[in-house]
């Protein structure tokens, strides 16, 4: 059975209810928080699968000129995201953190001397 979600226009509670193809559009829709029948559907992002191959072209696709990226953290940046976008994968908070300095204009340096703890203890290998 689809999983389909409402916001209660009475409470603004947001809950999904599980409905039947036929009961869709016909059944009444009750918040289980104030019993309101004055509820509307929420619509939900959309994810789409694509293969690794996918993924890995159209990076290949957007990001093929590097080159002065280096001299250009805005740029740098903003492709950062993209490809963050096209990975299709919860990415860590430190992740949006590099990017948004970025995107502001902080060199790739000056963040990794604010954000020292940022590659980890084994960023550059093993350690042994």
């Amino acid at each position: 059975m689809p999983t389909y979600d409402f916001i209660c226009n009475n409470c603004n509670q947001r809950f999904d209810i599980f409905l039947t193809y036929n009961e869709y559009g016909k059944k009444i829709v009750t918040c289980p928080h104030c019993q309101s029948k004055d509820v509307r559907r929420r619509m939900t992002k959309v994810r789409i699968a694509k293969s690794e191959e996918t993924r890995m072209d159209s990076m290949a696709d957007d990001f093929s000129g590097f080159e002065g990226l280096e001299d250009d953290p805005k740029a740098m940046g903003q492709m950062m995201r993209k490809m963050g976008k096209e990975m299709g994968e919860d990415l860590p908070p430190e992740f949006d953190e590099v990017v948004n300095r970025l995107q502001s204009g902080q060199s790739p340096e000056d963040i990794e001397s604010a954000l020292p703890d940022l590659g980890g203890t084994d960023a550059g290998g093993d350690d042994e």
